[in-house]
C-alpha cells in the first residue's frame, strides 16, 4: 500500500481514533473484542465469522469495512492483523449446516466457534448488529454499521471475508464452471446462468436456490 506522509497521515490517524471510541469505552471492564461474518448472502459456500481483540496501543492504517477496501489493501491488512493482534479466532460454517438449521443460525454458530478459539473469553464483544445467543447478553454491545465504527469489528470483518474468498478462490478450482474466483458465490448474473446451466454443485446451499430453481428441483438436490 502506498506510504501516508504529512497531513494524509495524520488525518488517517485522527479517523482510527475516532474508531477507538468503543474500545476506549468499555477497555476498563477488560477485554474487548470485535465479532463479525462474511458470506451470509451468497448462494455458496460457507458463511465465516471472525473475533479480533487488538492491543489498546496498536496501530493498522486503512483498517476500515472490509466492504470499503479494495481486494489488495483487505489482503495486505489481513495479515498485518493477524501479525498484530493479541488473539483471534475465526469459524466456519458449511452450506449443509446452512442448510440444515438456517443462515442465521448457522452464522451465530460460528461466531460461537471463532470465539471458542480464543485463549480467554473477552469481557465485551462489541458486534456488528448482532446479539449472539449463548454468550452472556450483558457482555455484548451491539453496534449498527459497527465495521465502520469500531476498529476490532473492522478487524473481524477483514479476517472473516479474505478467509472466506480464499476458500471461494479454492473452490474454484474444484468446480471452475461456476466462476466462484469472480463472485465468491454471490447470485450474479453470471452465477445464476451457470446454476441453470449445470445445477448444483456440492457447496450450494439449497435452501437458497428454491427461487431460482423451483422448490421441488432444490428438494430433489438435497436428498
Amino acid at each position: 500500500m502506498r506510504k501516508l506522509t504529512g497531513e494524509k497521515l495524520e488525518a488517517e490517524l485522527a479517523r482510527l481514533e475516532g474508531m477507538r471510541a468503543y474500545e476506549h469505552q468499555y477497555e476498563s471492564a477488560g477485554i474487548v473484542c470485535g465479532i463479525d461474518e462474511a458470506g451470509r448472502g451468497p448462494l455458496a459456500g460457507p458463511v465465516v465469522a471472525a473475533v479480533a481483540v487488538l492491543p489498546k496501543d496498536c496501530t493498522i492504517l486503512r483498517l476500515n469495512d472490509s466492504k470499503k477496501l479494495s481486494e489488495k489493501c483487505r489482503e495486505e491488512l489481513f495479515l498485518e492483523i493477524k501479525e498484530k493482534a493479541a488473539a483471534y479466532g475465526i469459524g466456519i460454517v458449511s452450506p449443509e449446516v446452512i442448510d440444515s438449521i438456517n443462515i442465521l443460525q448457522a452464522t451465530y454458530e460460528a461466531m460461537r466457534q471463532a470465539v471458542a478459539q480464543l485463549p480467554q473469553e473477552p469481557d465485551i464483544f462489541l458486534n456488528d448488529a448482532v446479539i449472539i445467543p449463548g454468550i452472556s447478553e450483558e457482555k455484548q454491545i451491539k453496534i449498527i454499521k459497527g465495521d465502520a465504527k469500531s476498529v476490532s469489528i473492522a478487524a473481524a470483518s477483514i479476517l472473516a471475508k479474505v478467509t472466506r474468498d480464499h476458500m471461494m478462490m479454492e473452490y474454484d478450482k474444484i468446480y471452475p464452471e461456476y466462476g466462484f474466483a469472480k463472485h465468491k458465490g454471490y447470485g450474479t448474473k453470471m452465477h445464476n446462468e451457470a446454476i441453470l446451466t449445470y445445477g448444483p454443485c456440492p457447496i450450494h446451499r439449497r435452501t437458497f436456490l428454491k427461487k431460482l430453481l423451483g422448490e421441488e428441483a432444490t428438494m430433489q438436490g438435497m436428498k
